[in-house]
């Protein structure tokens, strides 16, 4: 089928004025008479609270409020409901928020910080998941009858028995640690109450509506009392996905003070109290029959979830969801435990648990590949997912590229031909190739009761279109492609369309940004919204050109009658006119949309929670030093199966977005943590990837035409990050001969490895 729009490179619309610096971003915000608010962390790991004396902080000249949780609700909130945003009672990681403050400026607000005394009696801490689990180990919550928060409990198949028929089998052992945001604008939220006692919060979220529901509940007042504002944001990556202390505070100091407060974290107190991609310590055995039939996969996690539990604690949910449906895999078993430890707060991060489970999972697949003998792309062609079929999980698959990534990021990267892995001329450098695939949601996820999202298309008098939508814009481009999918289904052009999506009081709920869900589902919704708005003009044009509406087409601003081309209007002309007629009409029309999905059964980890599912594999090409141990990646090709590429260059940004943020997560990106202290809090020390350490990333768009996505798209915004970490590993393996089973893959560690195998 032609499109007029879909399918077409556009800039994303908000380019331009980020680029000349227009924009206004959360750390811009200034309010008439806004205080600097700040927060006082424990910076012990476990310790019961004495006393905290605030009268010297109270009486310095340009404070306005000081708090404890004397003075707070004291409800508890969050995912664990466990969580309070100041403490009480006793502090559980040297992360907690303490006391806060706002004073008049930044100055005074540290210095009242540091005149607050505060008395701990030291507990005996726990930093390591497994001790956590221990008979007598510390108990972190005391209300709670151990530190372990949920288990994870999957079986299909004859489960572990499905080893007893394999004909190999492998396992293996893999640590992967904590990682961070790392966004360029750190955490914000400012606050303001009005006379009527209702909040106006402005705070770079994800998911307006769950926070205003939560927040109101955290702070014992009602949701309809509190309005969400989002700035443009810059940078989340899942950040965004909680009501976290600091939107609490920041409102209860507003509210004491009388005044509207601002906090805005410093680059250390980002890498101290926002949450952190979850560590994971992994066992994973997988078995095939002599013939490559990949038979049995099993895996047994730890997590460490930290003193709190946040969305982070289901991402054994989607590592699940690897490990029991990528492949087809008739035997598995999958067991991880969520634990409670006096560590840092893990949450959501970009790929949801996918970049730690396809790790894993990933150099599994390489290691039987060459158990077996048999060449490992072939080893995954042959066991690869196929279009139209249901996973023994329950995954029903509608359309599936993995065939076609595999085969593209094989052949693109010279698999399998003699120059492939040529040695560089140095004896000390070592060549190698490796590849690696992932499945992710792509047509949103049930995590939530509703998956929905609702939108409104208006019309003005002159043919100007206003979407408003639920989703929220957090750098990704979703804009742009909203547009694009409204201007197609109404049609008329992009520059037609203006999009609103920052105000609760403005916009249609929906359940938030994540899950690579916005494309698909927001999609689908503006769709619905703008075709029922096409009905009513079409109606009418078909009364101004004599014509029934069937034989009419509406295409770049234009209605036409489709066996006559002489006979058309300008669809402005028609919008006026239905303005203008006797009674008159507001031409705007609703979508809603909620995915034919279902939550999983918790009591089998089964059920179809998303309405399509995308598919990727990248191959990698690296050099490494044997002398440093230095890994250098060279190339990589990522190819991913996106349904349709509704704007192919959003499409290549996030691919390249996502390969990059994964290339850190892979090679650079350790967050070193001892005692639950942070011992690189900056962008320093904490190594992300510049512009220098890119390699060449050549893109693949694979279309396969979902039949439930918007003109047949699917979600393509986490595929990238999950399996760039294992090809590299894969690569390094090739090049070496030896298996690294942590992350990242530092030259420290190659190094370490080089010197023990010999």
């Amino acid at each position: 089928m032609s499109y007029s729009i879909i399918g077409q490179r556009m800039p994303k619309m908000d380019a331009l004025d980020k680029a000349t610096g227009r924009v206004e971003y959360g750390h811009d915000l200034k309010l008439p008479g806004m205080l600097v608010g700040k927060i006082l962390y424990a910076n012990v790991p476990h310790a019961r609270i004495v006393s905290i004396e605030t009268s010297r902080a109270k009486k310095l000249p340009g404070v306005k409020a000081v708090l404890t949780a004397q003075d707070t609700p004291r409800i508890k909130f969050g995912f664990g409901r466990d969580n309070l945003p100041l403490k009480e009672g006793k502090v559980l990681s040297r992360r907690d928020e303490i006391a806060a403050v706002a004073a008049v400026d930044e100055d005074t607000a540290w210095e009242a910080l540091s005149l607050i005394q505060v008395e701990y009696e030291p507990l005996v801490p726990v930093f390591d998941a497994k001790i956590a689990l221990e008979p007598g180990a510390p108990r972190i919550h005391e209300s709670r009858k151990s530190n372990l928060f949920d288990v994870y409990d999957y079986t299909h198949g004859d489960g572990e028995r499905g080893f007893d028929t394999a004909d190999v089998v492998v396992e293996d052992e893999f640590e992967i640690g904590y990682a961070c945001y790392a966004a360029l604008e750190t955490s914000m939220c400012a606050a303001q109450w009005d006379n009527q006692n209702r909040l106006t919060i402005w705070t770079p979220t994800q998911i307006p509506f769950l926070l205003q529901r939560d927040l109101a509940e955290a702070l014992g007042m009602s949701g309809r009392d509190v309005r969400v504002l989002q700035p443009v944001i810059g940078g989340s990556f899942g950040r965004g996905l909680d009501v976290y202390p600091i939107e609490a505070i920041t409102a209860l100091l507003a509210k004491a003070a009388r005044r509207p407060v601002n906090i805005t974290f410093t680059r250390d107190e980002e890498f101290l109290a926002s949450a952190t991609r979850q560590p994971v310590k992994a066992r994973i055995k997988t078995g095939a029959k002599r013939d490559g039939t990949l038979w049995a996969r099993a895996a047994y996690l730890d997590l460490d979830a930290g003193p709190y539990i946040s969305w982070g604690a289901l991402e054994p949910l989607v590592m699940m969801e690897a490990i029991a449906s990528l492949y087809r895999v008739p035997h598995a078993r999958f067991i991880a435990n969520v634990v409670y430890t006096n560590n840092l707060v893990t949450g959501a991060v970009r790929g949801y648990g996918n970049p730690q489970g396809t790790f894993f999972l990933e150099c599994s697949m390489e290691h039987l590949a060459r158990e077996l003998g048999m060449d490992s792309v072939e080893f995954r062609l042959k066991n690869a997912n196929r279009p139209n079929e249901e996973t023994p999980q329950g995954l029903k698959i509608t359309s599936c590229g993995l065939r076609e990534c595999l085969v593209e990021s094989a052949e693109r990267i010279g698999w399998g031909h003699p120059t492939s892995n040529v040695q560089p001329p140095t004896s000390n450098v070592r060549r190698g190739i490796g590849i690696a695939a992932t499945l992710n949601v792509g047509g949103g996820a049930r995590i939530y009761k509703s998956d929905g999202c609702g939108a409104t298309v208006k019309v003005d008098d002159f043919g100007r279109v206003t979407l408003i939508t639920g989703s929220t814009e957090i750098g990704q481009g979703s804009e742009t492609t909203l547009a694009q999918i409204t201007a197609e289904a109404l049609g008329v052009r992009v520059e037609d369309i203006t999009v609103i999506n920052n105000d609760t009081n403005v916009k249609p709920w929906d359940v938030g940004t994540h899950a690579s869900r916005t494309t698909f589902i927001a999609g689908k919704a503006a769709w619905i919204a703008a075709k029922k708005v096409q009905a009513q003009i079409l109606e009418k044009a078909s009364e101004a050109l004599g014509a029934p509406v069937e034989s009419l087409e509406m295409r770049d601003r234009m209605i036409r009658v489709k066996d006559d081309a002489k006979k058309s209007i300008a669809y402005d002309r028609i919008v006026r006119a239905m303005h203008y007629r006797e009674g008159g009409t507001v031409l705007s029309a609703d979508g809603w949309y909620d995915p034919p999905t279902q939550l999983v059964d918790k009591n089998t980890w089964k059920g179809n929670i998303s309405a399509s599912y995308g598919f990727g594999a990248q191959a990698a090409e690296v050099e490494v030093d044997l002398e440093t141990g230095k890994v250098r990646v060279l190339k990589i090709v990522a190819a991913h199966d996106v349904g349709k590429a509704i704007n192919p260059m959003a499409v290549e940004g996030q691919i390249e977005g996502g390969v990059t943020m994964a290339l850190g997560y892979a090679l650079t990106e350790e967050l070193q943590v001892k005692d639950g202290r942070v011992l690189n809090p900056s962008l320093l020390d904490y190594r992300v990837p510049t512009a220098l350490d890119v390699p060449k990333i050549e893109t693949v768009i694979v279309e396969t035409e979902d039949p439930e996505g918007p003109f047949g798209a699917k979600g393509v915004g986490e595929q990238p990050t999950n399996p760039t970490a294992a090809a590299i590993a894969n690569a390094v393996y090739d090049a070496i001969g030896i298996r690294i089973k942590s992350l990242p893959l530092t030259a420290e560690k190659v190094l370490r490895a080089i010197k023990e195998s010999k």
